[in-house]
């Protein structure tokens, strides 16, 4: 028998994962073989290989991949689910950009991410990009508890030097100083916890301050996150701050941060034309689809149909505090419902959503911006879930494993996970 100090793991249990974006693989009392932090495959039996190796059996559990949330605001966390009957802009300027100008207070500051991380950790992520704010006292203590959580994130220090409350609203040259002593700072101080460039989104953030950051993108090779087409009156305002350009997402490709050669996610587009979908799918940038916040703050339904017909990249983002909850499997659940309201109210052209594809968006749709991630195949960080869900009330006629998936999908808690994985190593 080979000793704990190996670099295998066995995982028995009932498995699903995404075999593409339209089909569910499922093994049930199937094998799931980690070597080295990576999937090995998802087997009927154990190879002969691998037989010395010890396996733990998760008798009737569902083992799922690791989720991903591609847009989640750390410091909104504490008023989740207030301001639900406001639209974007004036919700940031009531709720957001007030709140966010506390965390320039230490004593506030951290007791607040310790509370976000401890429940991250719980839930079901195992992967996550992260908005922090632009102090940056705080955004390291942010990233110093999500690596000390064992999950996987990119984590951003906010750039924004205009159109913000006084509290919140920072000098330009200061801005750009910071962001790269926080880069500096990041560095050789994390393994699982990187540093993202976050321009807040164009109408915060002036053309001297996003040059300067296209220049630290081009010094330091950083992915970025950012905002795109969420709101008719947002896209409206960076129309009149920007009338050179032809869309929304033009304003940040003039200064080299709209994908290419830098890895870049951009949260919503919900209004996203014909020609900056062009230029979405061109340059390889990543959305991150987030329905419940697009519905409660009134922004729409993003033609997520439309997105994964053309090939763009799409994952889901919980979009904490505009999303009321954490759970990505909440979001599979919205972008479901959402994608059947478009498909009744406004384009019967664009078809619902199905679980697989909602399934692919949560694991290896926004598992992609991170890597080989989000997939049971050969070579993926191995990323697992094991769900004991027995607490559904079913019968055999209801208990199949995609018919357990969908249950899960739209009624699963945090405390039914029993074991979270992240790149090979145990989180809990």
């Amino acid at each position: 028998m080979k000793n704990a100090e190996n670099t295998v793991s066995i995982l028995k249990g009932n498995i699903l994962y995404p075999m593409d974006k339209h089909r569910i693989g499922t093994k049930p009392g199937g094998y799931l073989i980690c070597q080295d932090d990576v999937v090995v495959g998802v087997f009927d039996a154990v190879p002969p290989r691998y037989r010395e190796y010890p396996i733990t059996d998760y008798g009737d559990y569902l083992i799922i991949p690791g989720l991903t949330d591609l847009h989640v605001h750390a410091p909104q966390y504490p008023f989740r689910a207030l301001g639900m009957d406001l639209e974007l802009l004036p919700w940031l300027q009531t709720y957001t950009f007030p709140e966010e100008s506390k965390y320039r207070d230490m004593d506030y500051a951290k007791p607040m991410y310790e509370k976000f991380v401890s429940d991250l950790k719980r839930s079901a992520t195992t992967r996550a990009v992260i908005y922090g704010t632009l102090h940056t006292p705080g955004t390291l203590a942010l990233m110093d508890l999500l690596e000390e959580s064992g999950l996987v994130s990119l984590v951003g220090k906010v750039n924004m030097d205009r159109n913000s409350i006084p509290e919140l609203t920072e000098d330009t040259g200061v801005s750009a100083a910071d962001t790269r002593k926080w880069i500096a700072g990041c560095q050789a101080r994390y393994q699982r916890t990187r540093p993202i460039l976050t321009p807040r989104f164009i109408p915060s953030c002036s053309d001297e301050l996003m040059a300067e950051l296209g220049k630290i993108q081009r010094e330091t090779g950083l992915p970025v996150q950012s905002h795109l087409s969420e709101n008719r009156d947002e896209i409206a305002w960076v129309s009149e701050l920007h009338p050179d350009t032809s869309c929304y997402g033009e304003a940040y490709a003039k200064y080299g941060l709209f994908g290419g050669t830098v890895p870049t996610v951009m949260a919503h587009c919900v209004h996203s034309t014909e020609e900056e979908q062009d230029r979405i799918q061109e340059q390889g940038v990543f959305i991150a689809h987030c329905p419940q916040s697009n519905m409660n703050l009134s922004s729409g339904v993003a033609p997520v149909r439309r997105f994964l017909d053309r090939g763009i990249s799409v994952g889901l983002g919980s979009d904490v505090a505009g999303g009321t909850a954490l759970s990505i499997f909440r979001a599979m659940a919205d972008a479901i419902q959402a994608s059947k309201m478009r498909w009744a109210l406004l384009d019967d052209s664009l078809a619902p959503l199905t679980l697989a594809e909602a399934f692919y968006l949560g694991t290896a749709g926004g598992g992609a911006f991170f890597g080989k991630v989000g997939r049971f195949e050969p070579g993926y960080a191995f990323d697992a879930l094991v769900i004991d869900d027995s607490d559904f009330e079913t019968t055999a006629d209801y208990n199949g494993l995609i018919q357990r998936l969908e249950r899960l999908v739209y009624l699963g808690r945090d405390d039914q996970i029993v074991a979270k994985y992240v790149g090979g190593k145990p989180v809990f």
